[in-house]
C-alpha cells in the first residue's frame, strides 16, 4: 500500500489476482530450491510469469520487439545525461540562499540513508556468502584507506551510484536481491560483471523484461529474507543489551520499509540501553555521533514532510 510518497506495510488480500499469483510462484521456488534444481531462480520467474499470463497480472499488449522504443531511449540519453549538474539539478537548489540549510539536511539525509542501506546490505549478504568475515568487519571500523575488502565493495558502490546518477538512472547501488545470486553460487566479483553484461543483453529485449510482474519477483524476496534468517541465531537473545537493540532492528527494517532505518533504531537503542546503565564507555563515540546524526535525520524528514 503506497500512500504519501511512502510505502506502509499492511496485509495482504488474498483475493487479488498478483497476490495468487505470487503464492505459486513461492511454491514453485521453495520446491525446485529443496530439490537443488539449478537456475531455481530464474526458472519460477520465468514460469510465474508464464502463469500470470492466464491470470490477467501479465499485460502482452505492451510487448513489442521493434527498434521503435529503444531508439527513443537512446535519444533521450542527451537530455538526463549531466542533468543533475544543470539549472535543473544541484544548480538550482542553492539558488534559494534561504534553502540552502534545509537543501544540506536533505543531502545528508539521502546520504546517511545510502550509507548504512548500503553497509547494512553488504554485512547481511556478505555474511551469508563468505565474502566478508568477522575480520572484514572489524577492518572496516578499525583501518584507514582501502585495507578491507569493505572499504573496496563501498568505494565501488559509491563509484556506481555517481555513474548512474551522472547518467540520469535510478540509483545503481546495493540491493538486497543480491542474495538471489549467492544463492545459487555466486561468490565473487564475477557474479556482478556477468549480472552487468546481462543487463546490457536485455537492453534489447527490454520489452520482455518489463513485461515481468512483481508478483514473479516477489517469491524470490521472500526467500532471500528466509536466507537472511540464519544470522538471528547469532545474537545472544537472553542478553538484553545485545537482544533490544536486534529485535528493535529488525522490527523497524520490515515496518519501516528502510535498512537504515532499522540501523537507526538499533543504534539508538542500544546507546539508551548503555545509558541507562552507566555503560558510557562501551559505546563507541562514532556510536554516539551516528545515533545523534540519525535523530537529526529524522526531525530533518518529519520538517520536510
Amino acid at each position: 500500500m503506497v500512500t504519501g510518497g511512502g510505502i506502509i506495510p499492511a496485509l495482504v488480500d488474498f483475493t487479488n489476482p498478483s497476490t495468487q499469483l505470487a503464492l505459486i510462484g513461492l511454491v514453485l521456488l521453495v520446491v525446485m530450491l529443496v530439490l537443488k534444481v539449478k537456475g531455481a531462480v530464474l526458472i519460477s520467474i520465468v514460469a510465474t510469469t508464464l502463469i500470470g499470463i492466464p491470470f490477467g497480472v501479465v499485460n502482452l499488449s505492451n510487448v513489442s520487439l521493434s527498434s521503435g522504443g529503444l531508439s527513443e531511449s537512446f535519444s533521450q540519453l542527451g537530455v538526463t545525461f549531466g542533468a543533475a549538474f544543470g539549472p535543473n539539478g544541484m544548480q538550482s537548489l542553492f539558488s534559494d540562499p534561504s534553502r540552502i540549510p534545509l537543501v544540506i539536511m536533505t543531502v545528508f539525509a539521502f546520504s546517511l540513508s545510502d550509507t548504512f542501506d548500503t553497509i547494512g546490505t553488504f554485512i547481511g549478504t556478505g555474511r551469508r556468502s563468505g565474502i566478508f568475515s568477522e575480520e572484514d568487519q572489524k577492518s572496516l571500523e578499525t583501518s584507514t584507506g582501502f585495507k578491507s575488502k569493505m572499504d573496496k565493495a563501498l568505494f565501488a558502490d559509491a563509484i556506481a551510484t555517481s555513474i548512474g546518477a551522472i547518467f540520469g538512472t535510478s540509483n545503481t547501488t546495493t540491493y538486497v536481491e543480491s542474495a538471489a545470486g549467492i544463492g545459487a553460487g555466486g561468490r565473487t566479483g564475477l557474479t556482478s560483471v556477468v549480472t552487468a553484461l546481462l543487463f546490457i543483453a536485455c537492453i534489447l529485449i527490454a520489452p520482455i523484461a518489463g513485461m515481468v510482474p512483481a508478483a514473479a519477483t516477489s517469491p524470490v524476496l521472500i526467500i532471500v529474507g528466509v536466507m537472511m534468517m540464519s544470522s538471528f541465531t547469532k545474537i545472544n537473545w537472553e542478553d538484553l543489551d545485545e537482544a533490544i537493540p536486534a529485535f528493535f532492528a529488525s522490527v523497524f527494517m520490515g515496518f519501516g520499509y528502510s535498512i537504515s532505518y532499522g540501523i537507526a533504531a538499533g543504534f539508538i537503542f542500544y546507546c539508551l540501553v548503555k545509558v541507562c546503565k552507566g555503560q558510557f564507555k562501551d559505546v563507541h563515540p562514532i556510536l554516539f555521533v551516528s545515533t545523534l546524526l540519525f535523530l537529526l535525520n529524522f526531525v530533518v524528514l518529519a520538517i520536510i514532510a
